[in-house]
């Protein structure tokens, strides 16, 4: 009995990993910007991309795993599986979709399921926090975790947003229209919005302000790191699909200033949307 009952977890753990790796990939699985990435991006950062992206996977697997794990080893194991569900659900649809076929470089087709198995194996990792029924013992993680864990939490939801942002024209179209003035505006924004969204509306998973603890520490040990958090992932997610490749240092500034809105976004409601 309990042998078939694990079982049934399992199959019911895959399933969910499947069906969330398809739904959180499915927007960029169905973006030219990121086919075309595929296709050029350079291998060297592509690579690169692809190892941290494993490394952000593993405590993302301790805190959302799509089974419960018992260990470091057994995270590690099921990050390696999340993320090959993640290359086989990005392998099938691309196919399907006719991006991906025979008669194309082996290159070709490897680069562009590579760059779409990382928002799909994400998917795989958080599936039972947003597809399973039993979310006490990821919550319960995330407590223990205490501030380097939320922290950690919210630059994995500001990597969500801007990964499905930064490939797209109409970011780079806004950051190079948009003057000085605009993105002070957006700065003070953004970090107004971070800070409203962990704070002040309520959310489930919202912090509540430690008691003694003044307004002044919790924006600035919450809210400004985070933002800081969001910026740095934006400018590492720019370098890795070349959008800085020959700009300049205030080019740089701006496209990190408008993909820092969505990722500080991401960041505020990191246990919202993961």
């Amino acid at each position: 009995m309990e042998e078939t009952e694990a079982q049934e977890r399992f199959v019911r753990g895959m399933a969910r990993a499947f069906a969330g790796a398809l739904l959180f990939s499915l927007p960029l699985l169905m973006t030219m910007e990121m086919w075309w990435l595929g296709f050029y991006l350079d291998r060297l950062r592509l690579f690169v991309f692809l190892v941290v992206a494993l490394l952000l996977l593993v405590p993302l697997t301790y805190f959302f795993g799509f089974e419960r794990t018992g260990g470091l080893f057994e995270d590690v194991v099921d990050t390696f599986v999340a993320f090959a569900i993640g290359a086989i659900t990005s392998a099938a649809v691309l196919l399907v979709f006719g991006i991906i076929g025979p008669g194309m470089p082996l290159n070709e087709i490897i680069g562009k399921i590579a760059i779409q198995t990382v928002p799909a194996s994400f998917g795989a990792v958080l599936a039972r926090g947003q597809l399973g029924t039993d979310t006490s013992d990821a919550e319960h993680k995330q407590e223990r975790a205490g501030y380097p864990g939320q922290l950690f939490l919210m630059g994995a939801g500001a990597i969500y947003f801007a990964f499905n942002v930064a490939p797209t024209e109409e970011m780079m179209v806004i950051a190079f229209t948009m003057t000085a003035w605009h993105a002070l505006g957006l700065v003070a924004l953004s970090v107004a919005i971070l800070h409203a969204f962990v704070f002040t509306v309520g959310f489930r998973g919202s912090h509540a302000r430690a008691p003694g603890q003044g307004f002044a520490s919790t924006f600035v040990s919450y809210s400004v790191v985070g933002y800081g958090i969001a910026l740095a992932i934006s400018l590492g997610v720019l370098w890795v699909f070349g959008r800085t490749d020959g700009a300049s240092l205030w080019q740089v500034a701006m496209m990190v200033t408008v993909l820092g809105f969505p990722a500080s976004l991401g960041a505020a409601a990191a246990r919202l949307i993961i």
